[in-house]
């Protein structure tokens, strides 16, 4: 048989790539070249979630290159990501407007963890050299990511699924899980596997790997919270949520404080102090609460005065309830609630693209 022949019946070709499996939406992205075309090119494509900027406050940006495959199934999407230095916002504005309120979860695999900045918190600035890490999100409320060069894997995942494995999704944003436990070791191999594999794998098969990894993430972030493990555990977890459910009831009520909470609920101080140490306490998560849910009435109630919200959440003082709105989210409240129907009517308008 000749050569021509083999060539003509495409045997001696290279096979083809294999596809998808019909019921795994996919989508690619990439940027190359020269800044001033690829770094726009980028903030252009992201802006569905993020407000990109250049990591120079001045616009300077060197090279810039970056992609993405991603592959959703269902209701969970999953990305494989390579991006050049960057800072991604998601600014008060923007949570207070759009009804985005999945939970991500970002393993970083090459290059240098990103930090994350929000209400105070910073982290990333110091990590573990070579180990992988993975930093929780919360889309429903505002941050700021600095991202160095590397790559990383991403989950999306509907808040209702996080939140059948941890009581409280909102106390993830800024939480980072390093791959120092064989629990995270095995999470970390799932999701590396999951990349190389999922162009192989059948819509079930998929649809069964992301929910495994949503588990094992759910798990690992658990534990790290102290919320998993034993029977001691499950208490905690509970006694959280009772917490959780009772500051939001009644975010509006003006006896609302740590004191009333722990005669309510029949807590003990020290418990509760240790259930919220992440938000540096349950007087701090009272009052982060109460500014986030003020941020969101300034936005939707623009016919409120300022002076109003805040004394309806318990700020009876009006210059220190603005200098806290500020120091949680770099803008005065008086501010936000100008910007409000402008907000509005730029949501409005990108919900008809």
């Amino acid at each position: 048989m000749s050569k021509d022949r083999f060539l003509s019946e495409g045997l001696l070709l290279p096979p083809a790539p294999a596809a998808l499996a019909h019921g795994i939406v996919h989508s690619s992205f990439s940027v190359q070249g020269d800044a001033r075309g690829s770094l726009p090119a980028w903030q252009e494509r992201m802006s569905v979630v993020y407000d990109v900027r250049p990591v120079s406050l001045r616009g300077e940006q060197g090279a810039f290159d970056a992609s993405f495959a991603r592959y959703s199934v269902d209701d969970i999407t999953f990305f494989d990501m390579r991006t050049g230095p960057n800072v991604a916002v998601r600014s008060l504005g923007r949570v207070s407007t759009e009804s985005v309120r999945d939970i991500s979860f970002n393993l970083f695999l090459d290059g240098v963890p990103a930090e994350f900045r929000a209400h105070g918190q910073h982290t990333g600035a110091h990590h573990l050299p070579r180990v992988p890490s993975i930093l929780a999100l919360d889309m429903d409320q505002p941050c700021t990511i600095r991202s160095h060069e590397g790559r990383m894997l991403m989950f999306f995942v509907p808040r209702a699924l996080v939140e059948k494995a941890f009581p409280d999704a909102a106390s993830l944003h800024g939480r980072r899980v390093e791959a120092t436990t064989p629990l995270m070791c095995v999470l970390v191999d799932h999701l590396v596997a999951l990349s190389r594999q999922i162009v192989g794998l059948g819509r079930d098969e998929a649809g069964e790997a992301f929910r495994t990894a949503v588990q094992l993430l759910a798990a690992a972030f658990s534990r790290e919270a102290g919320l998993s493990g034993d029977a001691r555990a499950a208490v905690r977890a509970a006694a959280y949520g009772q917490v959780r459910r009772h500051v939001d009831a009644h975010l509006h009520d003006p006896d609302l404080s740590p004191e009333s909470v722990l005669k309510s609920l029949h807590l003990s101080r020290a418990s509760v102090y240790r259930l919220f140490a992440h938000d540096g306490g349950l007087a701090s998560y009272i009052r982060a609460r109460r500014l986030r849910m003020a941020a969101d009435e300034l936005v939707r109630f623009p016919h409120l005065a300022v002076q109003d919200v805040a004394a309806g959440l318990g700020f009876n003082n009006a210059s220190s309830f603005t200098r806290a709105f500020r120091r949680a989210y770099d803008i005065a409240p008086q501010e936000l609630h100008a910007y409000a129907p402008l907000l509005r009517r730029e949501q409005t308008r990108a919900g008809f693209r």
